[in-house]
């Protein structure tokens, strides 16, 4: 079922995913060569305890069946794609961090990520995180009242696609905000038989688009968390949670 959020639900998220956003600058400050994403786990489950809410992802279950997510973020490196649990494992000079982050805010959530350089990268590298972020501003510019989600999803993979690079087609953007994961689906790519969802008012989404260098194939390691590229090739993430306004759409995690 879509929900659609009440003005003093949209004003409560915007509050809460300036102080997400501000907590996620902090933790790619923090992320340098030798640091630990255990670490980087620890700094942001207190950060958002300051802040008066509570970490989204930990003991997090997406069925009665799953293991509890262990952390309070995603912490994934090179070709991890999404929801690497934080561990011991320390930082590389040359490496690139997915933080995947979410906060639950008087029982409202928001969600963001970002792909962050560790140290020196090659321009190559550098490309992928440009041609990422820029896919995600692209798909914001569609939200707004009359336009579909398939829009936002066309958007994406189109420019994604025109610079060389996979759009991951197994894992998508949501609806957000009464829980972590609301309907509807966000794809970034045009799916065969995609419904024809329209954007109202109201409606609060997580845009996140997911690029590879290689292929668009994932495979699942045996933690049953960490998502991988098939291939092994390097993959940016990154994320807003966006309202649908009267007038166009509002970023709720700058």
């Amino acid at each position: 079922m879509i929900t659609t959020k009440t003005e003093e639900d949209i004003k409560k998220l915007a509050y809460s995913g300036r102080l997400l956003g501000k907590i996620l600058k902090q933790l790619v400050k923090a992320a340098k060569p030798g640091v630990s994403t255990q670490e980087l786990d620890m700094m942001a489950e207190d950060l958002i305890r300051r802040a008066g809410g509570r970490p989204a992802f930990k003991g997090y279950q997406g069925s009665r069946n799953d293991p509890p997510f262990p952390s309070t973020i995603c912490a994934s490196v090179n070709n991890e794609l999404v929801h690497a649990p934080a561990s011991a494992r320390r930082l590389k000079d040359g490496d690139i961090l997915s933080i995947d982050i979410g906060m639950n805010y008087e029982d409202l959530y928001t969600d963001m990520a970002t792909t962050a350089p560790i140290g020196h990268i090659p321009s190559e590298i550098k490309r992928l995180l440009r041609v990422t972020e820029k896919s995600l501003t692209l798909g914001i510019k569609q939200v707004k009242p009359g336009n579909f989600v398939h829009d936002i999803s066309r958007a994406v993979q189109t420019y994604v696609e025109g610079q060389g690079m996979a759009v991951v087609k197994d894992l998508f953007g949501h609806g957000v905000g009464y829980a972590v994961h609301e309907d509807p689906r966000i794809p970034n790519f045009l799916a065969e038989n995609q419904p024809r969802v329209e954007l109202r008012p109201g409606m609060v989404i997580a845009i996140e688009p997911m690029v590879s260098l290689g292929t668009d194939k994932i495979a699942t390691l045996d933690d049953e968390w960490t998502v991988v590229t098939a291939d092994g090739k390097l993959c940016a993430h990154f994320e807003h949670t966006v309202a649908v306004t009267a007038k166009g759409h509002l970023i709720l995690t700058k």
